[in-house]
């Protein structure tokens, strides 16, 4: 198993050795430096490549690929602990606030809401402002503040949708550019058995680059998917929380509405 996973890996991150193939096959070397390299690469399998080697050897494309895996991992690590359920809906607060508002203490419960940062902090902070008008005023500021909070959390989660959609293109890209530098060096060659044996390889190497920008987008876009529906469950968590706590509030002002 250990080598069979070691073996994927190497596979799966070659971005391409477009450089050293380029070498043996360029057409001002003599006959015999090429037969010399032919020589040498004839037995050489992918599992003789190390991951590193591979990667230095990939080019300004396969490094791009690369820093772009980076990033997406650091971002999955941000999101990871950051939209979690503790950060938007801190434990603690929401019975803090519903007993103070029970108990009237209005202030003291919308001081509470200011001074945490949290999405239902911020939410009850925009609620409780518009206690003073009324409580469709006061319903609209949520509803606002709900959807405001939404769409930054859903932003943050875009950079990753940008690099699952970008990766597969510079793949593609350096697929590309090691198909044509394939057939520009077997154009240089002579004899149709070499020509078609440096040509399956210089294929198979171009390749590599869509299956590393293939290997960074899957992960990206699966978990972009992932976060949205997290963001999705809790911000539709925070507005039954935050309707629940505010409901002193609404019963306290429809009843000052019928007496008035």
């Amino acid at each position: 198993m250990l080598r069979f996973c070691t073996i994927l890996l190497i596979c799966v991150f070659s971005p391409g050795v477009y450089a050293q193939e380029s070498e043996t096959v360029a057409p001002t070397q003599t006959s015999e430096v090429q037969n010399t390299s032919a020589e040498n690469n004839a037995g050489k399998s992918i599992k003789d490549y190390t991951v590193i080697d591979i990667i230095l050897a990939g080019g300004i494309i396969g490094h791009t690929i690369i820093l772009l895996s980076i990033v997406a991992v650091a971002l999955m690590i941000e999101h990871f602990m950051t939209i979690r359920e503790k950060n938007l809906l801190p434990p603690g607060l929401a019975d803090e606030v519903a007993k103070n508002l029970n108990e009237g203490k209005w202030n003291d419960a919308a001081k509470l809401c200011r001074d945490d940062p949290s999405v239902l902090g911020i939410v009850l902070t925009a609620g409780l402002k518009e206690c003073e008008i009324g409580w469709d005023s006061v319903e609209k500021a949520v509803e606002d503040a709900v959807a405001e909070q939404a769409a930054r959390l859903y932003r943050k989660t875009e950079y990753l949708s940008l690099i699952g959609n970008i990766a597969p293109m510079i793949g593609l890209l350096g697929t590309v550019v090691g198909l044509l530098i394939a057939f520009y060096d077997m154009a240089s060659l002579e004899g149709y058995q070499q020509r078609a044996g440096d040509l399956a390889g210089g294929i198979y190497l171009a390749l590599i680059t869509t299956v590393e920008g293939l290997l960074v987008a899957i992960p990206s876009l699966s978990a972009y998917a992932i976060f949205n529906n997290r963001i999705a469950l809790l911000i539709a968590e925070t507005t039954y929380v935050a309707d629940q706590i505010l409901r002193p509030v609404k019963k306290k002002l429809a009843k000052a509405r019928s007496t008035g």
